[in-house]
């Protein structure tokens, strides 16, 4: 059966995305976790350089899709299936290019973990995240921003004559485009899949890649990969170096012999083949293996504690199998970021396919021999001179132009094509993907103004790399255009210039004030002011009720105006709470129309504004009546500590999220 590449609908049980999050997101992430000097000595020299290199600010320019709740229905996703007499590969274009599926045909196994539901949790960078399949992480620590995101997906040739599936687009935390083509040979096993980096800009750029493969996991279930040490990197943010396979007194190879999630990134020995490998308890699951450059591997388990299995429970819905994660990246571990130098490009090759190995050896104590075997079992299955030679054969045609066309991305990438003049065979940005985002920054470009916004409207997105910011910089003045500045220069860690922007655009003329409000009220909070900030916030909020705010009396009239009052009204609670205001956040939250009143985290906010006050009687009673808080953050402690305020009872299951030992 030669290679065919069709079109093809899933139906899922999925919850909606919901609108983006209108408010920009200036708000510091967690930094890296800090090393101190003698530590740091001990680290090899470039895992030492990298650590902490150029770690973001914020989240800019992208926005947070945090509006998503956790109702599933039955959902028609589009899909893509590749496939030949031995694989089914499912790719889902409208989702960050995920491999939904890898099928083998004659044994009837999927391979990877295939989540039967849809729903998005708080794990990306962005916000919304989904579990299961193969996700391509690009940008900085942790998922990507493009996870529920469509990419750009057409077909071309393949270096043996028939069609490989091409997904590209513009990555905007880093500003860099980047491609994966998928290329399933006739007959083979395994998938190849090439990638490529490039920076085309006139500095090196920091780069993060990690390709994430979520595979079944049971009690049976081992992680084989040819390294005897691995950095353990815990919820507890402590990055020490462990044996392999074991450390503690407990085998971490298996998943499920461990309490509690954590990360252990390999230390593959130099020159060794790039592989790793989940096999179940008769030795048979899936196998990945890669070109040199992509150099890091790694676990991530859940445990089997109550807290990772609720996680479980969470993403993939009740009764549907757990899942582990076993991935590779262009670094040890993903504390990294690797400098591309101008104009260069990084590009590799992955493999993934089905292995089978004896299950004595695989499951024995010795783990050299284990390693071995699932190494022996893998070079006859797929030689790592055959990926090597793969590698060669599709990187001339890592520039062929895309012929079909499968699905759209964004138009930010056509944007910043036209901008900067860029030159990218193989991954076009047409100027016909300008949409509604981009139009005002073309005007910007080609006229030197920004159009007048609808004085009633939000906002859109603001690109804040430093030849936007110089255009900002040189356009008329007006309220709108000192709102964006304000953005690129707080992007820039220019904040007191950010500061002085949105001051003067709140002095320059009559316009919605909310906006600039909002972003000095960050600011205030981020300066360690939070009496000042929540007092920004309530002068923003009443600014956004004020008649004919948006050109309507009721906000929730639109899904953009709903995603805007849920997102103000919530940072402004949380600011008066900040400032020791509870009174003043449960006002607010009485005023708030019922469906968002009721929403999980407002009926959160709610029960920490009546701990404020004392009253953990009517707390608790919230937490009896049950709530599910949707965009809960993968880490967060914040029911746990909580329900410690209003009960000395063990935390219920429903509650527990708990990621690390002794987190109340």
């Amino acid at each position: 059966m030669a290679t065919t590449v069709r079109r093809a609908v899933l139906n899922l049980p999925a919850a909606p995305l919901g609108p983006e999050n209108p408010l920009p997101p200036l708000r510091t992430p967690a930094p890296p976790p800090a090393l101190d000097p003698r530590e740091r000595a001990g680290l090899p020299r470039d895992m030492a350089r990298q650590l902490g290199h150029r770690p973001l600010r914020t989240i800019l320019p992208t926005r947070l899709l945090d509006g998503y709740g956790r109702e599933r229905t039955p959902t028609d996703i589009d899909a893509v299936v590749i496939e030949n007499a031995r694989l089914r590969v499912t790719v889902l274009p409208g989702l960050g290019g995920r491999i939904h599926s890898l099928h083998h045909k004659p044994t009837g196994r999927e391979l990877l973990h295939r989540n039967p539901v849809l729903q998005p949790a708080a794990f990306a960078l962005n916000g919304a995240w989904f579990s299961g399949g193969i996700e391509w992480n690009i940008g900085a620590t942790g998922h990507t921003t493009l996870s529920c995101a469509p990419l750009h997906t057409a077909l071309v040739p393949a270096p043996d004559g028939s069609t490989m599936v091409r997904l590209w687009e513009w990555e905007r935390l880093r500003d860099l485009p980047f491609q994966v083509d998928l290329w399933l040979p006739d007959d083979s096993d395994f998938l190849h899949v090439g990638v490529r980096i490039r920076n085309p800009h006139e500095q090196p750029a920091p780069v993060y890649w990690w390709s994430n493969t979520a595979v079944p996991e049971t009690p049976g279930t081992r992680i084989l990969v040819p390294a005897d040490e691995a950095w353990h990197f815990g919820y507890d943010h402590a990055l020490t170096r462990v044996g392999v396979p074991e450390s503690g007194g407990t085998d971490h190879t298996y998943p499920l012999r461990s309490e509690y999630p954590a990360d252990h990134f390999y230390e593959l020995p130099d020159g060794a083949r790039r592989w790793i490998a989940a096999l179940d308890e008769d030795g048979h699951g899936l196998a990945q293996t890669s070109t040199g450059l992509l150099r890091g591997r790694k676990l991530f388990r859940w445990g089997h504690g109550t807290g990772g299995r609720r996680w479980q429970e969470w993403l993939n819905g009740p009764g549907n199998g757990g899942y582990a994660e076993i991935q590779a990246g262009l670094s040890r571990t993903q504390l990294e970021h690797v400098p591309l130098e101008a104009g260069a490009a990084f590009s590799w090759l992955e493999s993934y396919g089905p292995l089978s190995a004896d299950p004595a050896a695989v499951h024995g104590r010795d783990w050299a021999a284990a390693t071995e075997e699932a190494a022996a079992r893998l070079e006859e299955a797929l030689p790592r001179g055959a990926v090597d030679e793969a590698y060669a054969a599709w990187l001339p045609h890592a520039d062929a132009e895309p012929g079909e066309v499968l699905a759209t991305g964004s138009g930010w990438g056509a944007l910043e094509v036209l901008r900067g003049g860029h030159r990218l065979p193989g991954t076009p940005f047409p100027a016909a993907a300008i949409g509604a985002q981009q139009a005002p920054w073309r005007e910007l470009l080609e006229h030197g103004t920004l159009p007048k916004p609808d004085p009633h409207g939000i906002p859109g997105p603001t690109p804040v790399s430093r030849p936007w910011r110089d255009m900002l910089e040189t356009a008329d003045a007006d309220p709108h255009t000192e709102y964006h500045l304000g953005v690129a220069q707080w992007h820039a860690d220019d904040r007191a210039q950010a500061v002085r922007s949105w001051e003067r655009g709140l002095e320059s003329g009559p316009a919605p004030r909310w906006p600039l409000l909002r972003c000095l009220a960050v600011a205030a909070e981020e300066s360690g002011r939070p009496d000042h900030a929540a007092e920004l916030y309530a002068e923003a909020f009443a600014d956004l009720g004020a008649p004919g705010a948006l050109g309507a009396e009721d906000l929730t009239a639109s899904g953009e105006g709903t995603a805007l009052l849920v997102a103000l009204a919530r940072e402004t609670v949380e600011a008066h709470l900040s400032a020791g205001w509870p009174g003043a956040a449960r006002a607010l939250l009485a005023g708030l129309p019922g469906q968002i009143r009721e929403r999980g985290r407002f009926r959160l906010l709610l029960a920490r504004a009546l701990v404020a006050e004392g009253d953990t009687g009517a707390a608790r009673e919230i937490f009896d009546a049950g709530f599910e808080v949707a965009d809960l953050r993968e880490g967060a402690g914040v029911l746990g500590e909580l329900w410690a305020s209003v009960s000395d009872e063990p935390l219920p299951d429903a509650y527990d999220f708990r990621m690390r030992p002794r987190q109340e």
